[in-house]
């Protein structure tokens, strides 16, 4: 196994397993038990399940702290190193997260995604996402364990990101030109109607999709490029894919709540893309410089363990600053059709091809 896996992910093999089955039990118990019926998600529980996905994810990096050396005993006193490494991490992916909410926002208005409807788009979509943030970790781990130099490529691509980010200017993102949904809508009979909770459905002795899968594709598709994105940044703070795997899956097993106790207050982060962009530009330099001067920074006091805190504490103060100054400024213009209101919208008519965006795709 230690030759088919990256060595950081093989030593942890049966850590993982576990993680993994209290992951899938959390999930069975979110969508199997209190999601069963499909439902307008409220305010008030998508804020009690932010706060349980929160509060698992600082427990589990309490735990990577005080247990660390019953699975690492060659490196025993890493413990604190890890778990800061660990939410430093899960606070990149979940500031990182909350810019994604608006195109998600966007996907569902352009589909006239009804609100009770979404969380079950959101749950497949954060299934699909687990499975993709895990390949592409395996990848970027088994690139970084063969070709060091790799740490440097990923740094240049996190100052272009953030150049783009900071340069970024309010645009209309068109879901109908993903290519993706131009594919599916060739090959698939799809209905027009939200009268079903379901994805597939039998009409006229023939199966047909309703409008969810594709609006699961698109959000599918959105999460790749997400992806591309985020891992870099937190392999920028450790390069331990087990910290980077697992900082990954908790603040992406929070988006989903995350998305509906901020739906209607997506406008307030206007400049929310601004301290991103410095996030990853810090992030980038971070990794230019750590190795080149490792040395002169031990010199000074900043060994290891103090670039960590100082990332931490640097990334915090950061996105903290443009929170703030975002509530100053005022909000941006509200979203046309929050989700609330479309839940209270009736299901689309048919349609002849040119319909409104903000009615379902039908199929020319």
């Amino acid at each position: 196994m230690a030759g088919l896996w990256p060595p950081a992910l093989a030593a942890e093999f049966w850590y993982l397993v576990g993680f993994h089955i209290f992951i899938l039990g959390m999930l069975i118990l979110d969508l199997g038990i209190f999601q069963r019926k499909a439902h307008t998600v409220t305010m008030t529980e998508a804020a009690i399940w932010s706060g349980v996905w929160i509060a698992l994810a600082l427990i589990f990096a309490l735990g990577i702290w005080k247990f660390w050396h019953l699975w690492h005993v060659d490196h025993p006193e890493q413990g604190p190193d890890k778990a800061v490494e660990f939410l430093t991490g899960y606070l990149i992916e979940k500031a990182l997260s909350v810019d994604n909410l608006f195109v998600f926002a966007v996907i569902f208005r352009y589909f006239a995604v009804p609100a009770h409807l979404q969380h079950r788009v959101l749950y497949w979509g954060i299934l699909g996402a687990l499975f993709m943030r895990a390949i592409f970790i395996l990848l970027g781990a088994a690139l970084l364990a063969a070709l060091h130099w790799m740490i440097y490529v990923f740094a240049v691509f996190l100052l272009y990101t953030a150049y783009k980010l900071f340069r970024s200017v309010e645009a209309e993102i068109d879901p109908g030109r993903n290519p993706l949904l131009r594919l599916a809508r060739r090959f698939l009979p799809v209905l027009d109607s939200y009268e079903s909770t379901r994805f597939w459905v039998r009409h006229q002795g023939r199966w047909h999709a309703t409008p969810l899968p594709l609006v699961l594709l698109v959000v599918e598709s959105m999460d790749i490029v997400f992806a591309i994105d985020s891992i870099p940044a937190i392999f920028g703070v450790s390069k331990d894919a087990f910290i980077v795997y697992t900082s990954n899956v908790f603040a992406i097993l929070g988006l989903r709540a995350l998305y509906f106790l901020l739906a209607n207050l997506l406008g307030m982060f206007r400049y929310l893309h601004v301290g991103l962009a410095l996030v990853l530009a810090f992030v980038g330099v971070k990794m230019l410089i750590e190795e080149p001067l490792r040395v002169p920074l031990e010199s000074l006091g900043l060994g290891k363990r103090q670039l960590v805190l100082l990332s931490l504490g640097a990334i915090a103060v950061i996105l903290s600053t443009a929170a703030v100054i975002s509530m100053l400024a005022g909000p941006k213009e509200p979203l046309e059709h929050p989700p609330e209101e479309v839940a209270n919208t009736p299901a689309p008519p048919q349609q002849e091809p040119g319909a409104t965006p903000h009615q379902p795709p039908r199929l020319p």
